[in-house]
């Protein structure tokens, strides 16, 4: 039978969604000082009750060296969990999220290397292995055993405080070029002791963290708390190979049988692309390794009702991250058959009505930005400056990974 949209799904571990449609996790740039909420964050989120059956937040890094990352400016931050005071304020969130029958989820992460802010203050940044990075201006310090062992701790922290909080679930991020996509890449990862090395070795951090975080969950989360793994399926930089589908597939496959995940999220930039010279998609790939009760979310560019149903074709789940920055109704909408009226343009007026941060506003009010917000040449007066528009246009960061992290 084809899957709809509007089809209720329920995981393997007992968490129920309304239909198949998921908001992307997406930076607000909203924070305060050390990753605190604010009320730009409280009310971006308030006004998603309606936007996706299940909001899985933006990254909260879980470590104080594991961020903030890819700030737009020194007010705009990313938000934190790294301790008990980044509590208040998130219970405020997850409550709004809940508000009509819906699933929120917070993903939790550390950036290593690419804690920018951090590395532009002065401040250590960390990385699997020392590397002179070309396209970082900060240098990078090489993790001990001791401070590896102390992330991963950190992870099973944060999801005990999203247990506390009131959460449905915590996504472990490990993709977009962060810490555990970094130790799983030959090409950051030069280690020789046990985290480095052969595949299973690199494959460990990911391995390890995902066992502290569900043994958490197993302890102190009531019944149906869901628990994903987010993974971008290669990593290539030119002629430099990170890894390609043959380990990624390896790695889901680890994560699947070891800790029956309720989901694997696949991090792309249009929700069927496949491996150069390849027609089998990257998601097709994901389904051979993966049980029937592991359910698939890819993304990518789903910008209509259209996209999300052809995607389906693909996955069980459809993350939307743009389309519901111009229309915060935008699930809701295709699951009460209203989605002739979903709003597919951004504009002054809709920056007001959609509650977009003004970090978001001015990422999507600059010119280079790739992908695009359409209409946005009805906003770009609303650009205020901040953003590195150089990183942006000569690729050293990819512009996918700051819309939807």
């Amino acid at each position: 039978m084809e899957k709809q949209l509007t089809d209720k799904v329920q995981f393997r571990n007992g968490g129920e969604l309304n239909y198949r449609i998921v908001q992307a996790p997406m930076q607000t740039w909203s924070g305060l000082d050390r990753g605190r909420v604010s009320q730009a964050t409280k009310d971006y989120y308030a006004r998603r009750a309606n936007s996706a059956t299940m909001v899985i937040t933006e990254y909260c890094y879980v470590s104080e060296s594991g961020g903030p990352a890819r700030t737009t400016s020194t007010t705009d931050q990313q938000l934190g969990m790294f301790d008990d005071a980044h509590k208040e304020g998130f219970a405020e969130i997850a409550e709004s999220l809940q508000k009509e029958g819906n699933l929120a989820v917070m993903q939790i992460a550390h950036a290593g290397r690419e804690a920018n802010y951090r590395g532009r203050q002065g401040e250590t940044v960390y990385d699997p292995s020392a590397i002179d990075f070309s396209f970082l201006d900060y240098p990078v310090t090489e993790l001990s055993n001791d401070d590896i062992e102390q992330i991963i701790q950190d992870f099973a922290d944060a999801a005990k405080r999203a247990i506390d909080l009131g959460y449905d679930g915590v996504e472990i991020h490990g993709a977009n070029h962060y810490l555990q996509q970094q130790f799983f890449s030959k090409f950051s990862n030069k280690r020789t002791d046990k985290w480095g090395g052969s595949l299973e070795n690199r494959m460990r951090f990911a391995v390890e963290d995902t066992r502290a975080v569900t043994d958490t969950i197993k302890e102190h989360a009531p019944e149906g708390f869901i628990v994903g793994y987010r993974i971008s399926p290669e990593e290539i930089h030119g002629s430099n190979e990170g890894y390609l589908i043959d380990e990624s597939t390896q790695l889901v496959k680890t994560l699947v049988e070891t800790f029956a995940l309720d989901y694997i999220y696949v991090s792309m930039a249009k929700y069927n692309d496949t491996p150069a010279k390849d027609d089998k998609t990257y998601a097709e790939y994901m389904c051979e390794v993966m049980d029937d009760e592991t359910k698939l979310i890819v993304v990518g560019n789903v910008m209509s009702e259209a996209d999300a149903q052809d995607a389906l074709n693909y996955a069980d789940l459809v993350a939307v991250g743009r389309a519901t920055l111009m229309d915060p109704e935008f699930g809701g909408k295709i699951q009460a058959d209203r989605e002739d009226e979903i709003i597919q343009e951004i504009s002054p007026e809709q920056i007001e009505e959609s509650k977009l941060p003004d970090g978001i506003v001015n990422v999507f009010s600059t010119p280079a930005m790739q992908p695009i917000l359409p209409g946005r040449e009805s906003i770009y007066h609303l650009h205020k400056g901040g953003l590195n528009e150089s990183t942006i246009k000569d690729g050293t960061t990819s512009s996918y990974n700051i819309v939807e992290e």
